[in-house]
This record gives C-alpha cells, structure tokens and sequence, in this order.
C-alpha cells in the first residue's frame, strides 16, 4: 500500500508547469499573434492594391455620366460655341469659344444690343464654308466637337440685334451713324477697330431702310466691312431680317482662350429711353383700336337701357 502511495502524483504538483514550458506556450501565442497580425496586414495590402482596379472599371461609367449630363445642359440651358469667322471683331476673335444662355428668352423678350447665336438653315448661306469629314470617325468627331463647342458649325452665326419686331432700323443720318426709331446709335464701343492703323469701320458702307416685321430681327456684325449680315440678304424673302424661332440663345461670355475671358454686356448705346417709342406702339395699337371701337357700342348700350 505504502509503495501505491509513493507511486502516487500530489494533485498539486499535477497544476504546476515549467518555466520552459511556460515560454514556450507564450511564444505559441506569439506567433500566432503575428502570424494573424500578419494576415490582417496581408489583407490591408490586398484591399489597398484593389483600389487603383476599382476606379479604372467605375471610369467609363463616370466618363458616360459626365457626357450625359453635358449633353443635358447643352440641351436645355448653356451650349458652347466656337467663333469660327471674324464678323464679330473686335468683339469676338476667330477661335474664341462663348457661352449661350438658351433659357434666357423664355423668361425675356430679345433686347437690342443682345449678341445672339441663330440657326441660318435655309434662309442664310453659310458664312464659313467648312469642309466635310470624309470618313465615320471623322463624323462622329466633328458631331462631339460641335457639341461641346470645340468645332464650327456652318449653319449657326452669332451676331448682334440691332432692330427687334416693330423697329426701323435706317443708315445713315447726316452723321453717318445707324438709327434705330430715328434714334441714332453710338456704336464706338463695339465696332471693329484694325490694330495696326486704329482705323474704325464705318456704320456702314451701304444705305439700308427696313422696318422689321413681327416674329424678325434685323441683325448685324460688329466688323461691318467683313459681316455677311441683315444689309446683305435684303433680296431675301424676310428682307433681311431673321425669324425669333431660330434664335438658339444669347452669347453671354467668352470662356477661351483664357486670357481672353470676359462678359458680353448690352452696350449703353442700346439704353437710350427713346427706341421705345416705335416698337411698343406697334403692338399697343391694336389694343388701342379695339378699345374706340367698343365706345360707340358701350354708348348706344347705355341710351338703350335708359329708354327702358
């Protein structure tokens, strides 16, 4: 019994382990924690390498985004436009491209002195004579071009409204200077300048007298010795003068080249109080008939009733 007794393990000594062992069951824990430090910094790295791949396949998706919803704008609220000619100098240089508010005359009638983007499809010959593409790539590359305002566009011109429905627009009074109702205009400000003999373009070389007609505009260039405008297509069946619906919207700033930039204001030629006079009377006039033409029958109405 004794020797059981010796053979047998205190239950004390069986909990007790080694420092040995201890170290060891600590370094297992150690690299088990590293190793899985390990792995999670292995997967931080994974995660960070995806990245890059993801931008590149959500790319395209932004670029198409991007495009729609320029096309959107170009559409419904600002277009871009490229000067491709000199009939706007020294207003507008040949290449600059300008902004064109395309909601502006929803909310106003066109204003004299406005300089204005129209679409001359049919009634005007093309100003610029731009070649065709040749090929479907060269199409489609002018198509986007013209879109976003990096490429001509033969069928449109931009000028500046000088007569608007009800006005007569003449040149020259003694002064040579344009009228507008018998109002003179002070064109100074705008009319083209050459930069080498400072000389200035006359209002015009030729004589014009035209009334402009309801639903038209009598438009001009600011370079008049080189704009193929109003005065040139009087033999026209709108006598010069261009449909309102074609208008596209009004050029409102210059946006390239950069140190060009600047905003295309109404000069204060076009304030003076006196224009107003012709071309509000022309509308108000058929009211005015309307309403003497009611008295006698309000009168008789009345002297009828009296009797009874």
């Amino acid at each position: 019994m004794r020797s059981g007794a010796e053979g047998a393990v205190p239950d004390e000594e069986e909990t007790v382990t080694s420092a040995e062992e201890t170290a060891d069951d600590d370094s297992a824990e150690d690299g088990k924690d590293s190793s899985s430090a390990s792995s999670d910094s292995d997967d931080d790295g994974e995660k960070k390498k995806k990245k890059p791949g993801s931008f590149w396949k959500e790319l395209p998706v932004l670029i198409v985004v991007a495009v729609v919803l320029a096309l959107v704008i170009k559409a419904f609220a600002v277009q871009a436009f490229y000067i491709p000619s000199g009939s706007m100098e020294n207003t507008l240089q040949i290449g600059d491209r300008v902004l064109v508010n395309k909601i502006v005359y929803h909310t106003r009638d066109i204003h004299r002195g406005d300089v204005v983007v129209f679409n001359g499809l049919d009634s005007w010959d093309p100003e610029t004579h731009i070649s065709k593409p040749t090929n479907p790539f060269s199409k489609a590359l002018r198509a986007v071009g013209t879109a976003f305002g990096v490429a001509p566009n033969e069928k449109d011109y931009i000028k500046r409204v000088i007569g608007v429905p009800g006005d007569h627009v003449h040149c020259c009074d003694a002064q040579g200077r344009v009228t507008v109702n018998g109002v003179p205009l002070n064109e100074k400000s705008y009319l083209y300048t050459d930069p080498v003999t400072h000389e200035q373009n006359k209002p015009s070389n030729e004589p014009f007298d035209a009334y402009v007609k309801p639903g038209q505009l009598w438009v001009m260039g600011d370079h008049r010795e080189l704009s193929y405008d109003s005065r040139s297509h009087r033999g026209d069946p709108g006598g010069g003068t261009i449909p309102t619906d074609r208008v596209i919207g009004r050029a409102f700033v210059i946006v390239w080249p950069l140190n060009r930039i600047d905003n295309l204001p109404i000069p204060d030629t076009f304030k003076q109080t006196g224009f107003k006079t012709a071309s509000m009377a022309a509308p108000a006039t058929p009211m005015a008939l309307g309403i003497l033409g009611t008295l006698p029958l309000a009168y008789l109405r009345r002297r009828r009733h009296r009797r009874s």
